[in-house]
């Protein structure tokens, strides 16, 4: 019986079948699948300017497929002789600090003497879920509808390493597309300072005054990274809170050894929310350029990174070629079982996985 209130023993109670639902999605719709361009129509679209082709090769960057990759490698080789010709700055600070608002006042500030501004944020994702809001767009209004802006978010995936290849990947792809400011915000979470430190010129570190402990802020290797310190909320009753721990880094940043480049980090006060002091900041970034420019480490600093992206890469590409292996996945899958059972331990077992690993390549 399809309603147990239908039975006889309720017979003053009767349901309805009711209508039928129609399919959600239009029967008669046909979905057509954009072709995939080739990489020639891609490299030409970029060095035209063309942001939806920009688009789509840095998804084509960001994918896992095979025959994407193919492509995008073959698109960032044809882009490479145009890159190199932007500024490329590093945006970290602990959540909440006020990077995405900050971006969106800097980047109006940069575009007002011309040129172009790419915003590369790194967006956490969820451990649980993998998935990631990628909501930078709208804490950046003005700039997401700025004419000469393009803002990607990427999300992390719990590969902080993989999408920092990526995102330097993608940073070649903006250059070639005529984008001479490049903005890279990071997670704020530790580990994702170090990756993009290792691709950007110029890092700025976000701080804030008047939360607690002042100390907090001032820890050693996040300071040693930066080319320069900004205070931010340093407006109404927080003004003299700013100063007080602008004092404070700065006397930190003089217990530091020497920085590679020569030069010393300066520490400012700022607003992102009532844009005070942004043309200071500024001025404090094109005194570095001139000073790292007039001394030779701008080059010098461009090829430390290219080494180290080379390796990384190789690191990488080493990690998926084992892992990608059916025989090591099914002797993994065994030797996890013994590990597990307490019948052999750890090192070993990674031992004898290493070996079938190197003996399958060498017979």
């Amino acid at each position: 019986m399809e309603h147990p209130e239908n039975d006889p023993n309720y017979i003053g109670l009767t349901v309805n079948s009711g209508v039928t639902q129609p399919p959600s999605i239009n029967p008669y719709l046909k979905r057509k699948r954009r072709p995939l361009p080739s990489a020639a129509e891609l490299v030409a679209g970029i060095l035209a300017g063309d942001i939806t082709m920009l688009s789509r090769a840095v998804t084509l960057v960001e994918s896992l497929a095979a025959e994407h990759q193919a492509i995008a490698q073959e698109v960032i080789e044809k882009c490479l002789p145009y890159s190199g010709h932007s500024r490329r700055i590093g945006i970290t600070g602990v959540p909440g600090a006020g990077k995405s608002t900050s971006i969106d006042a800097f980047g109006l500030h940069v575009l007002k003497s011309g040129g172009k501004l790419a915003v590369l944020a790194i967006d956490p994702s969820s451990e649980r879920t993998k998935g990631s809001i990628l909501g930078d767009k709208t804490r950046m209004e003005r700039l997401a509808i700025h004419p000469s802006a393009f803002i990607r978010p990427s999300p992390s995936a719990g590969s902080l390493g993989g999408v920092a290849r990526k995102t330097r990947e993608t940073i070649v792809l903006c250059e070639a597309a005529g984008f001479n400011n490049i903005f890279v915000e990071t997670v704020g979470v530790g580990q994702s300072e170090t990756a993009v430190h290792s691709m950007v010129d110029f890092f700025l570190l976000l701080q804030l005054a008047g939360t607690g402990d002042e100390l907090q802020g001032i820890k050693r290797g996040i300071m040693e990274m930066a080319d320069g310190i900004v205070i931010n909320k340093a407006d109404g009753d927080n003004i003299n809170r700013a100063q007080l721990a602008q004092a404070q880094f700065r006397s930190a940043l003089h217990l530091f050894p020497p920085t590679e480049s020569g030069w010393q980090p300066e520490v400012l006060t700022y607003s992102g929310y009532y844009e005070l002091g942004i043309a200071e900041v500024w001025d404090m970034i094109d005194r570095y350029f001139d000073f790292v420019k007039s001394n030779g480490y701008f080059d010098r600093k461009r090829a430390i990174q290219a080494r180290y992206w080379m390796r990384e890469t190789i690191d990488e590409q080493l990690r998926r070629h084992f892992y990608d292996n059916p025989e090591i996945a099914s002797m993994l899958a065994e030797k996890e079982i013994r590990v597990l059972n307490n019948q052999q331990s750890s090192f070993t077992a990674a031992r004898d996985v290493l070996d079938a690993y190197f003996h399958s390549q060498n017979p």
